[in-house]
């Protein structure tokens, strides 16, 4: 099981503690410094889906020298101001990187490995995968996938353990 606890300290500040160790500062206060709870989001992301793509390109033997995921996410006006679309972009730089190698590894990590890519996905946003290779000056970069919204592009699973939620303005029981 996963937990958290997250502290008030003062204004809209709190400090967040989990069970294996880690502790992050949450600001919402202008000029304090901290993450904003919609940017540990996007942070969490980056850190799950970097994790997965690195372990399987080093399985893979590439010759990544520098590797960095960058993250943006656009969010409706309105509230809550969730996010409607997300970009994910696996910044690597080394020479022989191999395009098919990267591709494979993110296109694993965004539809069947990492768990924030799929809680993100099974919502209302689109999140865009893909990545730039920097090799000698020259630079490479596609889209590998785009996951979301309502799990459009996860790997297939049992539907029958799927449980959805009722559409927006709909009857959650029908009878």
């Amino acid at each position: 099981m996963k937990s958290v606890t997250a502290r008030w300290t003062s204004g809209l500040g709190f400090e967040a503690d989990s069970l294996d160790g880690g502790e992050v500062s949450m600001a919402g206060d202008d000029g304090v410094l901290g993450y904003r709870p919609s940017a540990l989001l996007l942070a969490a992301l980056a850190g799950c889906t970097g994790m997965d793509v690195i372990s399987i390109c080093r399985k893979k033997r590439q010759p990544v020298e520098s590797y960095q995921v960058v993250v943006t996410g656009e969010q409706r006006s309105g509230y809550p101001p969730t996010f409607e679309t997300i970009e994910v972009v696996h910044v690597f730089t080394g020479a022989g990187i191999a395009e098919e190698a990267v591709a494979r590894a993110i296109e694993l990590s965004a539809t069947r490995y990492c768990p924030v890519t799929a809680h993100l996905s099974w919502g209302e946003v689109a999140i865009r995968h893909g990545y730039a290779i920097q090799d000698a000056g020259a630079e490479r970069s596609g889209t590998v996938v785009v996951t979301g919204p309502a799990g459009a592009g996860l790997a297939a699973r049992d539907p029958t353990s799927i449980r959805r939620s009722p559409a927006r303005g709909q009857d959650p029981d029908p009878a």
